[in-house]
């Protein structure tokens, strides 16, 4: 779309804000509004300037001035269905001064991703397909003080209410209790009319989807939207998510994407289904190979699995993301790939023909910014058949069984690979990768903002985690 068809179009739907967007390296939205009267199409060529210096890792006060360029060509633009005011969202990437992309733009390192993955003749085009998981809760408190480290959360769907007495309503019983969520009817599913509402905003602003579902924990959900290509899928995640807590929100309500918000039930996942195409062929299509999977994608899992503990300090971006990569949990993290087989970290689903065989890794979650977790995946799959890379011994061939059940002696006598037990030894990972000059990671990512993200890291999310005492560590330790 044209500059001049975009206003056009926002005249004719009597537009009169335009919200310009943006993702930081953690994956917030943020965004700033124009009255329309002071948007042109000089707006579309020049940008719009703002200061880089008040998003967090980007830029030094003194180096503060930055641009925002709309981007019309994916045509992601959407109206937002919350505001007051009729207004248009832009989706936007962020450059310098000198109108180059910007190192630490996450949006633009996904970018970049697509232009090496053509340069490298591999394909020329990546479809993504993320499935994320959310919780809808009634309350949250969160306490954190020097004497006092508390959360609670509150579902009316909490196995916790079984014996509730409410002040105006009855306590009806019908809960699906802790791992009992997937599939049951209303009312033991209390969701159902939240879930439809949040699907027909989802097509408002313009997100095909499709199956719609209580997921398997109390108060949890899943909406699946139809894949796109890396930036594309990206852009989705985040309209996703806004509409998600957006309507839980205007219904009293609180949504969340967080892995891991309760303990022993299930967690928040983004299981990312993907596959790579080259002159209209689905490269990772096979007619003989295991379920009919390509030599091309078993390089491709190779490069996933081999660089694993780097990869996960992007897909599972946070310190409770570790918390959610437990046995019994259905968070699968061992390195093995199998058809149909939800505990391999790598599953080929049930598919029939060319145009369904694809890769999902099962170990991702929300808490990572979807163009860098994307990106990076993408990054060290073409890694793996760019070097003609096998997938390790242990799991070179697909692993049938249900891996939940192995105990760890087992995992390590079978020398099976997992990924990284913390978010701290992920980010090890990438400090090695930013001393490697062959990195898979810099062939879109510059020096500077693998440093800033390993720092942003320790700074935001592991050194404050790791220096606050946790109340289990009252019950264990207090008397000793």
């Amino acid at each position: 779309m044209t500059p001049a068809e975009f206003l056009a179009e926002c005249k004719e739907r009597e537009i009169e804000f335009i919200d310009f967007r943006f993702t930081d390296i953690k994956g917030t939205w943020h965004h700033v509004t124009y009255d329309i009267d002071s948007v042109d199409e000089d707006t579309f060529k020049n940008g719009l300037p703002f200061d880089g210096s008040s998003i967090p890792a980007w830029q030094p006060i003194n180096e503060s001035d930055m641009i925002l360029m709309p981007d019309l060509e994916i045509g992601t633009h959407f109206e937002d269905p919350f505001t007051a005011d009729p207004t248009m969202v832009v989706f936007c990437d962020v450059l310098d001064t000198n109108y180059n992309p910007y190192h630490k733009c996450p949006r633009s390192i996904a970018k970049k991703a697509l232009q090496y993955l053509s340069e490298a003749g591999v394909g020329d085009v990546a479809y993504f397909g993320p499935e994320n998981e959310f919780f809808v809760f009634e309350n949250v408190v969160i306490t954190d003080k020097i004497n006092a480290q508390a959360y609670e959360v509150e579902s009316s769907e909490g196995a916790w209410n079984s014996d509730t007495h409410y002040e105006d309503a009855y306590n009806t019983g019908h809960r699906p209790g802790t791992k009992g969520g997937y599939f049951p009817v209303a009312p033991v599913d209390s969701m159902v009319d939240l879930r439809a509402e949040m699907v027909q905003v989802l097509k408002e602003v313009g997100l095909k989807t499709f199956v719609v579902h209580h997921e398997v924990a109390q108060g949890q959900g899943e909406i699946g939207v139809r894949f796109g290509t890396l930036v594309e899928a990206a852009d989705n995640v985040q309209k996703l998510k806004y509409v998600i807590k957006m309507v839980a929100h205007l219904n009293g309500k609180t949504a969340t994407f967080m892995p891991k918000p309760l303990f022993g039930d299930n967690g928040n996942g983004m299981h990312v289904h993907q596959s790579i195409w080259k002159d209209g062929k689905n490269t990772f299509y096979d007619a003989n190979g295991y379920a009919g999977l390509s030599d091309i994608a078993k390089k491709y899992i190779a490069g996933v699995f081999a660089h694993a503990d780097a990869v996960a300090a992007f897909t599972n971006a946070s310190m409770n993301s570790y918390k959610r990569l437990q046995p019994g949990f259905e968070a699968p993290n061992i390195l093995a790939y199998s058809a149909k087989n939800r505990s391999a970290c790598c599953r080929i689903p049930f598919g029939s023909g060319e145009k369904a065989v694809r890769t999902e890794f099962r170990f991702p979650d929300s808490s990572s910014n979807p163009y860098l977790a994307f990106t990076v995946m993408l990054l060290a799959g073409l890694d793996g058949i760019k070097n003609n890379l096998e997938i390790y011994e242990a799991a070179r061939e697909p692993l049938n069984e249900d891996l939940f059940e192995l105990s760890l002696d087992e995992i390590k006598e079978r020398g099976i690979r997992t990924l990284p037990a913390t978010l701290r030894e992920a980010i090890y990972a990438v400090e090695k990768e930013l001393d490697n000059p062959n990195s898979f990671l810099k062939a879109v990512m510059s020096d500077d903002f693998i440093k800033t993200y390993i720092d942003y890291k320790y700074e935001t999310e592991i050194q404050p985690i790791e220096g606050r005492p946790h109340p289990y560590e009252f019950m264990t330790t207090y008397s000793c």
